[in-house]
């Protein structure tokens, strides 16, 4: 494996929560060990963006996302990257697409709030994603009736795993997806910014109590 990637071993499913990370807080956290758990992952992946396309404002620099991502997210089966840096890729298709060639043994899930399953049908090849892995999707405050009833919901209504079988999808084909409810914190890296949380340039610590759950308008 090349220096400074991510580990997994083979036969391993690993989670993969993408973002920009623009604060990390409580609410990524949340939803990661909320997923570890109702999934069946054995690993959780954050791969910190170096910029979101779907955003006209740029991040703060990587390297500072990084190092507050991991100040924040101390768990043993949780790993934070940079490895979309290294691998060159823009889009989640793309990203899952060179993941599975560098890592074929490893089952990936991708990741993502309920907001983001709300608008998946605008990402670029977003059902490409579909096609090549599962989806774990955990609910986001406001959007439960937006993302069940989304236009990918119901196209992919027939590979949904209901939530009470949640422990599945780990170890189940791609396109099959499933929707949980866990404890809502509604946290926003948007919020922490607006309210003057994170300064973009400058190094700082994030409050150790302002660190857990979702925030997701992550990908694209």
């Amino acid at each position: 494996m090349r220096s400074g990637f991510p580990k997994a071993a083979p036969g391993q499913s690993v989670g993969v929560l993408g973002g920009s990370f623009d604060p990390p807080h409580a609410g990524h956290v949340h939803i990661t060990r909320t997923a570890l758990k109702r999934f069946g992952l054995d690993r959780v992946w954050w791969l910190v963006s170096p910029g979101n396309p779907l955003k006209a404002r740029p991040p703060a620099p990587l390297d500072k996302r990084i190092a507050a991502a991991r100040a924040l997210m101390q768990h043993p089966r949780v790993e934070v990257s940079d490895i979309e840096a290294h691998l060159g890729t823009r889009y989640t298709a793309e990203t899952l697409a060179a993941l599975q060639a560098v890592y074929p043994a490893v089952r990936f899930v991708w990741l993502m709030g309920a907001d983001n399953l709300a608008e998946f049908h605008r990402w670029e090849d977003w059902r490409e994603i579909l096609h090549r892995v599962p989806v774990g999707v955990l609910a986001r405050p406001g959007s439960g009736i937006a993302a069940r009833t989304s236009r990918a919901a119901r196209i992919f209504h027939s590979a949904q795993i209901p939530g009470r079988a949640s422990t599945l999808l780990a170890r189940a084909d791609a396109q099959a997806w499933c929707y949980v409810n866990l404890p809502l914190r509604d946290i926003s890296s948007t919020a922490i910014r607006a309210r003057g949380g994170w300064n973009a340039t400058s190094p700082q610590k994030m409050p150790r109590r302002s660190v857990t759950g979702p925030e997701s308008k992550v990908h694209r």
